[in-house]
């Protein structure tokens, strides 16, 4: 039996919008603001220090405690998808020249400039891998939540295998 931190509470997968959780898991602002998710409705919520949840009046983030956070993912995460990229498309130049893009700072752009640059052909590929990564990243982190069921959670991932590179 799967208990619930809301109990009675479980979204419906199809009704909640990953690309609103993915942009959240991704986002390595500071705390100035912070994305929420209502258990009860999966609804993807923009807090703000000064400006609360209603663009209006200040909130303190403790009183919204009916409401869960949407903490960042750490960076490494985000940057383990270029370096497995890297290590798996099958052009060894391209995997090479990728994989020294990304050592050291500013990873992520030399990163997007090595593609746009010299392998614009791989782009769609990579949209592709790092946007199927990010969904599965939005239901695991559903599920860890107990916002959706985990059999929910096992069949999104059982049908959405990682990308197939060439």
């Amino acid at each position: 039996m799967i208990r619930s931190v809301y109990p009675g509470l479980v979204l419906d997968l199809g009704h909640v919008d990953l690309e609103e959780i993915v942009g959240a898991l991704a986002d390595q602002s500071a705390y100035e603001y912070r994305w929420l998710i209502d258990p009860h409705t999966g609804e993807i919520i923009f807090w703000t220090a000064d400006t609360g949840i209603d663009g209006q009046n200040p909130v303190d983030l403790d009183e919204l405690d009916h409401l869960v956070c949407i903490d960042p993912l750490p960076s490494h995460v985000w940057y383990q998808d270029m370096a497995d990229f890297a290590d798996k498309i099958s052009d060894d130049a391209a995997g090479r020249r990728l994989a020294r893009a990304i050592d050291g700072r500013g990873a992520f752009g030399r990163f997007k400039a090595e593609l746009h640059a010299g392998y614009p052909h791989l782009i769609p590929t990579w949209h592709a891998f790092r946007d199927n990564r990010a969904h599965r990243r939005a239901v695991e982190w559903l599920a860890d939540q107990s916002l959706i069921d985990q059999g929910t959670a096992s069949h999104y991932l059982a049908t959405h295998p990682d990308t197939e590179l060439p």
